[in-house]
């Protein structure tokens, strides 16, 4: 709210160099009361607050001994990211700007599902408790949940960005001076992100089972690994590789985004790998990513077939008749497929729209 206040207060009155330093303004404000709005609540709950660093708490000092390995580990694909960013400056100005907004849409199921679901899985691991053995069953089980979770809306996600990248950067962004021929090569751009994308959320939760088994190492060393090989690989791929195979040098910028996935898968198969010595075999069922790659599969094609017999339309209205079939549809073969993650959300939404209760 803070960062679209600003914008409508000096949209008219600043041009647009000046009103990007406005909006990074808007942002800090809006941050600023993002914290302040919780604050009253926090301090209800846990009465005055005093800030005390403790160094000579044992937890203090786990805490501040685990911060850079937890910190980088999990920032990999940020960190990644900034590479690719800094590698697609030596492209051209448009691969910098094209990047920038691919980055925009492809983070988001990283952080929507990946990092979220990693997020609330840490505490239920770490309070593992029993033999060995014992502890190693219950993380195996709440690892494999997980990764169910998360595959299933990430798989989805992959599909649409390989086969509607141009209608959903189309709808975000094209107006003004950002073209059709933009929303092109943003979605070149985004289809090579997909590559790694599952590997990249299937990773987080990963490295949240090796932070339960209080080992944030392992994770940092798969980390730098993952980091170095998308800076080497981005590197072939974006500068030399494109003109010795007769391509345009600025689709050097969607070769940066397709090694950075081919890293990720890397870095998944190191760290799945390690922590199947530790406590068993762990990951998700073929039967399972098969059901999901079909659903997912018969949503593109019908969602394809609508976005060929509707043409040059507006992209807003060409996103919302392309992209909800191909949810919708998703959603409802997963569901006859018996999926219980499907099924537990067209239950939820049933229940909440009042539909359960009609049927009944």
């Amino acid at each position: 709210m803070a960062i679209i206040a600003t914008l409508i207060l000096f949209g008219n009155r600043k041009d647009q160099f000046h009103l990007a330093t406005f909006t990074a303004w808007g942002s800090v404000a809006g941050s600023a009361l993002q914290f302040s709005v919780q604050l009253p609540t926090i301090l209800k709950l846990i009465g005055r607050l005093r800030p005390v660093l403790d160094i000579a708490n044992e937890n203090v000092r786990t805490v501040l001994r685990n911060f850079f390995p937890v910190f980088m580990s999990r920032g990999v694909v940020q960190i990644s990211a900034f590479v690719d960013a800094m590698l697609a400056g030596l492209i051209s100005e448009q691969a910098v700007a094209a990047l920038m907004y691919a980055q925009s849409l492809y983070t988001l199921p990283v952080s929507l599902f990946g990092m979220s679901i990693s997020a609330a899985e840490l505490p239920a691991m770490s309070s593992a408790l029993g033999t060995t053995a014992q502890v190693a069953d219950q993380l195996r089980h709440r690892l494999d949940e997980g990764l169910s979770r998360i595959a299933f809306f990430i798989v989805p996600s992959v599909m649409a960005m390989m086969a509607f990248g141009d209608v959903m950067t189309g709808a975000l962004y094209q107006t003004g001076r950002f073209g059709r021929t933009d929303s092109i090569y943003v979605w070149g751009i985004l289809a090579g992100s997909t590559i790694g994308l599952l590997a990249s959320t299937l990773g987080r939760l990963y490295a949240s089972t090796y932070y339960a088994l209080h080992d944030t190492r392992t994770p940092l060393r798969y980390a730098v690994i993952r980091v170095a090989l998308t800076t080497v690989l981005g590197y072939l791929c974006a500068i030399p590789l494109p003109p010795a195979i007769g391509l345009d040098p600025k689709w050097g910028a969607a070769g940066l985004t397709a090694s950075a996935g081919v890293a990720g898968w890397i870095e998944f198969a190191l760290l799945r790998r390690s922590l199947n010595k530790r406590i068993g075999h762990t990951g998700l069922p073929i039967g399972y990513v098969l059901k999901l790659w079909l659903a997912a599969a018969v949503g593109a094609a019908v969602g394809w077939a609508i976005k060929l017999v509707i043409g040059g339309q507006h992209p807003v209205f060409v996103a919302g008749l392309v992209l909800v079939p191909y949810g919708l549809i998703y959603f409802a073969i997963s569901s006859a497929l018996g999926l219980p993650e499907a099924v537990a959300v067209v239950q939820r939404v049933l229940r909440v729209t009042g539909l359960k209760r009609l049927g009944s």
